[in-house]
């Protein structure tokens, strides 16, 4: 059986690691080297930069930050924000990325998943949904969750697989700060309407919620921030909590 992934995310404003509620109310966090590095000696499987404003801001993601945090951390890096083409995309590798994660400019021009997936394999792509429950179903957002589409969440994921993402990055804007649990229903509804890797994101307060998550919401992954940056909850801790539910994780 493959092992659950544990994923701490960067999300970074000015260079500097921040973490809000529900995409506001932003404070800072940290230096995002240190916790890249502090994370890595603690045992998580991989690790998330999202540079939140680099779409808005219409600019290119930090590269130079990426490369810093790329030498001091020896596990995957998934890094996203601001990627417009194929050649933003090179340049992040080439910085020490591993995968790079895309939501904007994929809705905004569907085509380039395509366009990546082709060059640089699915295993690189990594689809991020920014997704908000609304009457008539799951919306997804754009531009850091400024800006709502008419896309429902569940087409648009499915979409994306067929053209090419290797993986997705589900955010629940309804969750994202809160600390009161991962959305299940729209994780469980996505881990089964795709093949590929589903990452749940947002909500995480307590060991339980990955719990449930993982056996509830099916996902592959669970990716947190706040909990880690402030200490509320450590990764080895974590670990040996899911597995004692009987969840394969690796242990270092």
């Amino acid at each position: 059986m493959l092992t659950k992934r544990i994923i701490p995310c960067l999300d970074i404003k000015d260079g500097q690691t921040v973490k809000g509620v529900k995409f506001i109310n932003i404070r800072q966090a940290g230096d995002p080297v240190e916790l890249g590095r502090k994370y890595a000696e603690a045992g998580a499987d991989e690790l998330t930069f999202l540079d939140i404003t680099a779409t808005i801001e219409q600019r290119s993601t930090f590269a130079e930050l990426v490369e810093k945090i790329a030498q001091n951390i020896n596990i995957p890096f998934t890094v996203g924000g601001g990627i417009k083409n194929v050649d933003d995309v090179a340049r992040l590798l080439d910085a020490g990325a591993d995968k790079i994660t895309i939501n904007s400019a994929a809705v905004r021009n569907p085509g380039i998943i395509d366009a990546l997936a082709g060059r640089f394999g699915s295993q690189c792509v990594v689809l991020a949904v920014d997704c908000k429950q609304h009457a008539s179903g799951s919306r997804v957002y754009l531009d850091g969750g400024r800006t709502q589409t008419e896309r429902e969440t569940q087409s648009w994921v499915k979409e994306t697989v067929d053209r090419g993402a290797g993986e997705i990055l589900l955010t629940s804007m309804d969750h994202d700060g809160t600390k009161n649990g991962f959305a299940i229903e729209i994780t469980r509804a996505i881990s089964e309407l795709v093949s590929v890797p589903v990452i749940a994101s947002g909500g995480a307060g307590t060991c339980q919620h990955f719990v449930d998550i993982f056996k509830k919401g099916k996902a592959d992954a669970a990716l947190a921030a706040s909990i880690f940056h402030f200490g509320e909850i450590n990764i080895p801790d974590l670990k040996i909590y899911l597995k004692n539910k009987n969840i394969p994780v690796r242990i270092k």
